[in-house]
């Protein structure tokens, strides 16, 4: 198991911007390797000393939110620990610790909501991006506003269904076919230009 200090110069520094949102096989292996103990431990509930500072905070939902995604891509692991990241986010928000953390980082206080499967959360996550992360929300707003639109369509994002097991609905069908998350992209990519 490693510290929360290892992870943050791992996913902040080593990482970086550029390299959070691409799938990359060595990667995940990497991330897999030296994270795997220390996300076992999120599930146990060994990491709460973590979760008495803020950037103690960043590090866990780094581990529950984000690593899990490259550890267990396209398996439900990936999702296992999204409800802990999500309700630690949600807490940390409302204290404002997630003010005391600089941009593009802080991002990742607000990426729990973008991952939850409720509207509300998905509304409050584009809220926080526009009033929270003036200098680099842009960035990840038209991703919210995707995710937010997945959810206001479906009530669950279809491209978890088969890692998770659920069965597709015709109309999950039909829009995987139309492109899925891509598809939605561009519409709202479409609707902005016009």
């Amino acid at each position: 198991m490693v510290g929360p200090d290892k992870v943050l110069e791992f996913w902040l520094d080593r990482v970086g911007p550029k390299g959070w949102y691409n799938s990359d096989a060595a990667l995940d292996a990497e991330i897999r390797e030296t994270f795997l103990s220390t996300w076992e431990a999120s599930r146990e509930g060994k990491l709460d000393h973590w979760l008495s500072y803020p950037s103690g905070v960043l590090a866990y939902l780094i581990v529950t939110d984000q690593l899990s995604r490259n550890m267990f891509r396209d398996s439900g692991d990936a999702f296992a620990t999204d409800a802990a990241a999500l309700a630690i986010a949600k807490r940390a928000i409302c204290k404002g610790w997630d003010m005391k953390i600089d941009e593009p980082t802080r991002q990742f206080f607000y990426l729990p909501l973008m991952h939850s499967e409720n509207l509300c959360d998905q509304d409050r996550c584009i809220r926080l991006m526009v009033e929270r992360l003036p200098e680099t929300g842009q960035s990840n707003l038209l991703h919210a506003q995707a995710h937010r639109e997945v959810i206001r369509q479906f009530g669950r994002f279809p491209y978890r269904n088969a890692a998770l097991g659920r069965l597709e609905t015709r109309a999950e069908k039909n829009y995987a076919a139309q492109g899925g998350y891509g598809f939605t992209l561009r519409q709202l990519q479409m609707d902005l230009a016009a």
